[in-house]
């Protein structure tokens, strides 16, 4: 008769090796964490003697009127709540500048109500041109000619609605592409 413990013994060392491969790996991810990787949207890591940074107005080459007052408005809040920078409108004495264009804004639908075939949600893309200059050196410490930002956005099939949402859904856009350009332009340092 064959003794049960021998049948278990095998599966037992197959465990204590799992486990210690685990433990291996885990100790490497820790090690690492140490070495220079960092997880998105943490500290800022623009140069540390930078005090101000200015945010003149977005340029719009958009038939969309005053989308640029939106996308810069929301860029500052998000600098301001996520860095320790002061935000300043004089770009002379600012440390740095962030010159941003809206280049375009495009809307198609995805999705449409299966009874009237009304459209029910939007995808918006907006391309956006964004440069961050250092004003000693002059010379871009961030560029990025074609930021592509798209998100998809419920509308109302009521057309009272619609228009009542425009507004509301145009801020929400405003600021998801605001946090993305602000960890676009922190994690690249």
């Amino acid at each position: 008769m064959q003794n049960p413990l021998s049948r278990i013994h095998p599966r037992l060392n197959r465990l204590k090796f799992g486990f210690r491969l685990a433990i291996a790996v885990l100790i490497g991810a820790l090690a690492a964490g140490g070495c220079g990787y960092h997880v998105a949207g943490h500290a800022a890591q623009l140069p540390s003697e930078w005090k101000a940074i200015a945010v003149p107005a977005f340029t719009n080459d958009t038939t969309r009127d005053r989308i640029e007052q939106r996308f810069t408005q929301a860029v500052i809040r998000e600098f301001i709540t996520r860095t320790k920078y002061h935000v300043v409108q004089d770009t002379q004495s600012a440390d740095a500048v962030l010159h941003g264009e809206v280049v375009s804004i495009e809307t198609s639908p995805v999705l449409f109500e299966a009874t009237t075939g009304q459209v029910t949600t939007m995808l918006v893309t907006v391309h956006v041109k964004v440069q961050l200059i250092d004003n000693k050196t002059l010379k871009p410490v961030y560029q990025n000619d074609d930021m592509v930002f798209r998100n998809e956005y419920q509308i109302s099939s009521d057309v009272k609605s619609f228009f009542e949402e425009q507004d509301p859904a145009l801020d929400r856009m405003s600021r998801d592409l605001a946090s993305h350009l602000v960890s676009d332009v922190l994690e690249n340092f």
